[in-house]
């Protein structure tokens, strides 16, 4: 007995200061990934959002102030790459490690020991994307596309960067095999694909979209790296090869890599809208053919990032029409959200006010892109403030709008407590007008011929930069309020109840009144 007893003790002598270190590092639990990519992401949002103050600090007036040039294009590439990859993409990732499970009645991810893997691979691979601003010659400063031969002028930190871009990579495609192996072999019995929630079924398109061109940009990047290294052209014109080939072979990547940002948001936002509408999602189907239509239509719309290089107009006018046509399913999706809240029994917490926000401010973001798939007009936006004004309003008050939706909308399921609603409402309304004082204007200074990625301007585009900057700082310090949020509600003092979000208004009109025949697919039968 005694043996057994100080077994025991010792075993919890061991473990007992670790145990909280061990629990993260070796975790296989879902829902403990999932947290970690959260916070990860979290840190990354922050990390980004750093270099964009510094970015729009020195666009601030005209003339060099804070940074030199080089350090300026250093930070527009590492701000791109940390948003992308390091804030957005592990955000999504971590909601889907959290509620897949679940939302199918899967006791976990199937391969857990890889999700754990699948996680920790990326803060190394982003300290090392971080290292390279110390290194001699500094960070890469090509864009985040990594065009040669701009990219090949980066020195010392370019092998350092292909390599975190792998790792990057690697962790995207596990992820998400393990994503559609969990939700092909895992659902409960009787939920058929077309029973599943649409997050579930834009995170199954995503997935194979992760998987079919991540391996691509891995390609494209060690082309760069043998070019620079090991004496190979194929980007070099000397040698016979083509620069104009790596932005094929970026863009195919990068084309589905928006709709990989973005697909995730839809689903959120399809969870969101119909909750504090109290009616079911109109046109689950649709729903469903439109984003993979979408999906499908992303991989043949890629050049439409280069109709400036020289293509054929035969080539011009495929991309300009292809890339029309994401419009539609698109616009299925915006009309199937509005036909969801029509005549429902609306309340507004801070879960949809930001679904809202998406859905007014990524449809410009959606026009704006129809108007830079005219390719004879794309010629005067090309490389403007436009097209920065086109993706940031995809991607935040899109993609980022979408998380946060659904960071607010799960919390209280996460963390067992009320989040602070007054707090929640305050950071929607400080972010989605400093969002708009942010990247408005930027169409403006596009439209009248400012290039991006320069430190420097002409005088005349002063005003507008100077608005936009004060839209910037004032949209990151926003963000530090839906921190001091997040803290406040895992700290919690309120407990949630278990039907969080049915206490303004309950379902019972659905029971005792006939709901009007156009809000449901089939209406349900009042007994």
């Amino acid at each position: 007995m005694s043996q057994v007893d100080t077994h025991s003790q010792h075993d919890h002598h061991d473990h007992g200061p670790e145990k909280g270190l061990k629990r993260w590092l070796f975790t296989t639990n879902h829902k403990d990934i999932g947290t970690m990519y959260l916070i990860f992401s979290l840190v990354m949002f922050m990390t980004g959002g750093a270099m964009a103050m510094v970015i729009r600090a020195e666009l601030f007036q005209p003339g060099l102030q804070l940074v030199e040039p080089g350090f300026f294009n250093q930070m527009t590439t590492m701000h791109a790459l940390i948003m992308v990859f390091g804030a957005v993409m592990p955000a999504t990732v971590g909601l889907a490690n959290w509620m897949i499970p679940i939302m199918i009645g899967a006791p976990d991810m199937a391969l857990p020991r890889m999700n754990n893997w699948s996680f920790w691979i990326l803060p190394f691979a982003f300290t090392m994307l971080l290292l390279t601003l110390v290194m001699p010659g500094g960070g890469p400063a090509g864009g985040w596309t990594m065009y040669p031969p701009l990219i090949q002028q980066t020195g010392i930190a370019l092998p350092f960067l292909i390599f975190a871009i792998h790792m990057m990579g690697i962790s995207s495609i596990m992820g998400a095999i393990n994503i559609v192996v969990t939700i092909m072999n895992m659902r409960a019995p009787g939920m058929t694909l077309l029973k599943m929630p649409l997050f579930v079924w834009t995170w199954l398109i995503t997935a194979y979209l992760l998987i079919a061109v991540m391996p691509i940009l891995a390609g494209g990047v060690t082309m760069l790296l043998t070019d620079q290294y090991f004496g190979t052209t194929f980007f070099n014109a000397a040698g016979g090869g083509d620069p104009v080939m790596f932005q094929h072979i970026f863009w195919f990547f990068g084309h589905p890599e928006v709709y990989i940002m973005i697909l995730p948001a839809f689903g959120i936002i399809s969870e969101i809208i119909p909750t504090f509408s109290r009616k079911p999602l109109f046109g689950y189907e649709s729903m469903v053919y439109a984003t993979a239509s979408i999906a499908f239509l992303s991989f043949i719309v890629w050049a439409h990032h280069m109709f400036t290089v020289g293509m054929p107009i035969a080539g011009q006018l495929f991309f300009m029409f292809s890339t029309m046509m994401i419009a539609v399913p698109t616009g299925v999706k915006v009309f199937n959200w509005v036909s969801t809240m029509w005549r429902g029994a609306m309340t507004f917490e801070t879960p949809m006010l930001f679904s809202l926000a998406f859905v007014f401010l990524f449809t410009i973001g959606g026009f704006s892109g129809l108007m830079l798939a005219i390719a004879p007009v794309d010629f005067q936006y090309h490389d403007t403030y436009f097209v920065v004004a086109h993706f940031h309003y995809v991607l935040v008050p899109g993609a980022v709008f979408g998380i946060m939706a659904g960071v607010y909308y799960w919390l209280p399921k996460w963390t067992g407590n009320m989040y602070d609603e007054r707090l929640g409402k305050l950071h929607f309304w400080l972010s989605t007008i400093f969002v708009n004082v942010l990247f408005f204007p930027q169409h403006f200074l596009g439209l009248a011929g400012m290039p991006r990625r320069i430190p420097d301007y002409a005088t005349q585009f002063a005003d507008f930069n100077m608005v936009s900057s004060i839209g910037g700082f004032g949209f990151g310090l926003s963000q530090l309020l839906f921190i001091y949020v997040i803290v406040k509600c895992a700290r919690g003092d309120v407990k949630a109840t278990d039907k969080v979000w049915d206490e303004p208004r309950g379902l019972e009109w659905t029971l005792s009144s006939p709901p009007p025949y156009h809000s449901f697919n089939v209406a349900p039968e009042i007994k």
